[in-house]
């Protein structure tokens, strides 16, 4: 059942406040790090309800005049054709996604930085491919002892080695399609290049996540390491900062590892270092805007699952490590949870087992659970989803809303005609038909107004799914699991 436990509209006043004092703080010049997804933070909408995905670009739309983004990639994640779990695309066509959505709202997209360099075929026609769009890249290396050897670091064969990036703003917003990007490292790259040249730039970190102000076993930060699994990133107290105010704090790894790094730079530049912490880099305030805690813990705990399952399906594609598995395993038993606090996984395997066949289950938002099984005419997440729509718009379980009539053509096109093995109608499929017989027949019109109520809906599948029915299920606002089973 979806729950609000987040009150946005306190955090967008809160946190464009915070982020205006720190910008004060610096005369100059100020690179600002922005943590998880600027345009569109899905994982944050989800652990926390009640937060909107573009909070983040409201809060920068305030600041556009003197603001310029510098999108960051690693090289290797092209390479490596790295994707978006929430979108299905890969990182580099989520840059291009991302430069599109900055500018159609009127912001400044300054460059694109390809961190960890290394010439690769698809790393090279995705640069060319951006420099003939008129953005200008460049190249951040793989530096040698990195974090540990400062002295390395902090010198001309270290970070003054990477491309200087050229910027006209005082407000540099560093953001990514997804962490791991090296973000930071950029910020820091900046600091060094900019004192050379005797420019005064300071630096500050915007990150939801892990919310510092929250227990270090808060399940909303448990699944921020959910979220990192693959990165191995650890939640841990902040010894700077309880060292500095004897106050506990919770940050992130490779945060605390980079602040030695930091602060020899601002030593450097300054000659002593404004933060005393990396918790006194950050801005975040969405721990304050929590307005039921129960609610956020319980969104929080099922995004763990759906991160394990996720993996297990990955890995029996083929495409997952199984460190990434048992660092899941581990968190869901620290969390005290299991695959069966997902109800519609537990319902959906109930009736696999009971029919013998696929079957899908979705809860939504009022609780209610609603169960598809696979036929002759369709597989089991169309049928679900019809079934869905047949509660929300108040029609009897018996009524058809597509006749047999209009699915068996459709069926004979794709065995005959477009080479299809499966006769099954998919779920795009079956929307179509059913927008068609919403034209006479007024329960389609009537289940069609209902698709807006799947959104923020939980559901699972008892086997794979196809790419088709995924991706047109997550752009219903559809939260899936399967199990890893074809």
């Amino acid at each position: 059942m979806y729950k609000i436990g987040f009150d946005n509209d306190k955090y967008l006043k809160m946190q464009s406040e915070r982020i205006k004092e720190r910008i004060s703080e610096f005369g100059g010049k100020l690179y600002l790090e922005f943590g998880g997804k600027l345009f569109d933070d899905f994982h944050a909408s989800r652990v926390l309800p009640g937060f909107q995905p573009d909070s983040k670009l409201q809060m920068l739309m305030q600041l556009k005049e003197q603001a310029e983004i510098v999108i960051v990639i690693s090289a290797q994640d092209i390479e490596n054709s790295k994707l978006r779990g929430d979108l299905g695309i890969t990182y580099d066509v989520d840059v291009i996604r991302l430069i599109d959505a900055f500018t159609s709202k009127g912001l400044f997209v300054g460059s694109v930085v390809l961190t960890k360099y290394a010439p690769h075929p698809r790393v090279t026609a995705f640069e060319e491919r951006l420099k003939k769009l008129g953005y200008p890249v460049y190249h951040h290396y793989i530096i040698e002892g990195y974090p540990s050897n400062i002295s390395h670091i902090v010198s001309d064969n270290g970070y003054g080695s990477n491309d200087y990036i050229m910027t006209s703003r005082s407000l540099v917003v560093i953001t990514a399609p997804g962490p791991g990007s090296g973000k930071m490292a950029t910020c820091l790259s900046q600091l060094y290049q900019e004192n050379k040249r005797g420019i005064k730039a300071g630096y500050a970190k915007f990150e939801t996540f892990p919310i510092w102000n929250l227990p270090l076993n808060h399940p909303v930060n448990a699944a921020y390491e959910a979220a990192t699994a693959d990165l191995n990133d650890v939640n841990m107290i902040d010894p700077w900062h309880l060292a500095a105010y004897g106050e506990t704090t919770v940050n992130y790894n490779r945060d605390v590892e980079i602040f030695p790094v930091l602060k020899a730079m601002f030593e450097e530049i300054y000659g002593e270092c404004p933060y005393k912490s990396p918790t006194d880099m950050g801005v975040n305030m969405a721990g304050n805007c929590i307005v039921d805690d129960e609610a956020v813990c319980e969104a929080a705990k099922q995004e763990i699952i759906r991160r394990y399952f996720t993996a297990l399906c990955s890995a029996a594609r083929g495409d997952s490590k199984k460190d990434e598995i048992y660092k899941l395993e581990l968190l869901m038993k620290q969390a005290e949870i299991s695959e069966q606090a997902r109800r519609c996984t537990v319902l959906s395997r109930e009736l696999a087992e009971a029919t013998g066949e696929p079957a899908a289950a979705i809860e939504l938002n009022d609780g209610t659970v609603i169960t598809g099984k696979t036929s002759k005419l369709m597989g089991c997440a169309s049928a679900m989803l019809l079934n869905a729509l047949k509660y929300l718009a108040g029609i009897a379980n018996d009524v058809l809303l597509i006749v047999p009539e209009v699915i068996i053509p459709v069926q004979e096109l794709k065995v005959n005609h477009l080479g299809n093995k499966n006769p099954r109608l998919h779920t795009d499929e079956v929307l179509l038909a059913l927008s068609i017989s919403a034209v006479e027949d007024k329960n389609a019109a009537l289940a069609m107004e209902q698709l807006c109520n799947l959104k923020n809906c939980e559901m699972h599948s008892s086997v794979l799914l196809t790419q088709t029915d995924e991706n047109v299920l997550k752009k219903l606002g559809v939260r899936i699991t399967c199990d890893p089973k074809k």
